[in-house]
């Protein structure tokens, strides 16, 4: 049973909540175009967002919802009036346009933030880029959606961010500690090998070097990932399972009878052959096969109902984060190369962004960039 009176901090964390929080049932996910002027402009409207994520993430309205004069316009939509906070985080990103001699920040550029390395041939305009990100999760789409919508009004009024791009989450597609792993849309536990552990955290997420302000921020990636998915629904569970290399129902590795069991890759069958077969995604994907890479994912299925040629359009809203943008495009390039699971999937959206710690109370998201 979920408790959607559930509520987390916005101040005094470490991190931004919606990184390591317990995964929410729903998520949507926007970008934005800086369409201010000047560093200044950045900065308030950084300072209003999180005035009012605060108010939103405790369960409380943005303005009144109903003025007293009838002229007046409402400073709350008002779509979450009576619906509880539903668990609800939401965590903001800075992208690389923002870091730029124009608005005098160039500076202060988190080291490691830039375009990703990768093949950008399949990914269209209309998913990708973007110069802020809002992430919104919540156990109540609704209570998700009302947040994303506030602070895109409020950066619309003020002439300082203009949306850009948008995917809406459903049925988490990654687990947090202590959660059991869900499924994609291709019917398999996917997050079965998360990030749970603080020292992990340390080691692979949390970034303390750079530039002061940055510290305790990490590096978010989002793809859209769209799956061919009546393709894959006319493959045979067999291939299915080597495509992965786990059992689609207990979520064990073909070497394993359990989910959580360790994959053992130097397994042979009779033939000599690997039982985890050399493209599977499982160990293409394995940090033992990769330096030992690890990333935190925080994924959602989504849907975009049915596209032009009558087929099913959904797939993985894939966000990950990582202290340095390298691992990412070092899983993903291993990936790209030989993974069997190309061949049901294509990546048609792509962003990159820097998620700075969580503000301190009485301060606001990314402070010590101004200062």
């Amino acid at each position: 049973m979920i408790d959607l009176s559930t509520t987390h901090a916005f101040y005094g964390t470490a991190e931004q909540a919606g990184i390591r929080t317990p995964v929410q049932r729903y998520s949507v996910f926007m970008t934005f175009d800086f369409t201010g002027t000047t560093a200044t402009d950045l900065q308030v409207l950084l300072a209003r967002w999180s005035a009012a994520i605060a108010q939103l993430m405790a369960g409380k309205t943005v303005g009144q919802v109903e003025p007293s004069r009838d002229d007046a316009v409402g400073g709350d939509t008002g779509e979450a009036l009576d619906l509880d906070p539903a668990a609800l985080t939401v965590t903001v990103g800075l992208g690389p346009g923002l870091f730029t001699d124009a608005l005098g920040l160039s500076a202060q550029k988190p080291t490691l933030l830039r375009e990703l390395e990768l093949s950008t041939a399949t990914l269209q305009d209309a998913f990708t880029g973007g110069d802020l990100s809002v992430q919104a999760c919540a156990d109540d789409p609704q209570v998700a959606y009302h947040a994303v919508r506030a602070l895109a009004r409020m950066g619309k009024d003020a002439g300082t961010a203009a949306t850009r791009w948008t995917v809406m989450g459903f049925g988490r597609a990654a687990a947090g500690a202590g959660q059991s792993t869900p499924r994609n849309l291709m019917g398999f536990k996917d997050g079965t090998r998360n990030i749970f552990t603080e020292d992990d955290y340390d080691a692979f997420v949390r970034v303390t070097d750079g530039p002061d302000w940055t510290h305790e921020g990490t590096y978010q990636v989002v793809r859209k990932i769209q799956m061919h998915i009546e393709n894959w629904d006319t493959d045979r569970i067999g291939d299915q399972n080597e495509v992965f290399g786990r059992h689609k129902v207990t979520g064990a590795p073909l070497t394993g009878t359990a989910e959580f069991d360790t994959p053992d890759f130097a397994a042979t069958d009779s033939s000599g052959a690997p039982v985890i077969p050399a493209r599977s995604h499982v160990r293409l994907a394995a940090p033992e096969n990769n330096g030992g890479v690890k990333i935190l994912r925080r994924g959602y299925n989504y849907t975009d109902g049915i596209n032009q040629y009558g087929f099913l359009d959904g797939g993985l809203l894939f966000v990950s984060y990582q202290n340095d943008p390298a691992a990412f495009e070092t899983l993903q390039a291993r990936l790209g190369a030989s993974d069997r699971l190309n061949d049901y999937i294509t990546h048609v959206g792509s962003g990159i962004f820097f998620v700075p710690g969580a503000p301190a109370s009485g301060t606001f998201l990314a402070s010590g960039l101004f200062s």
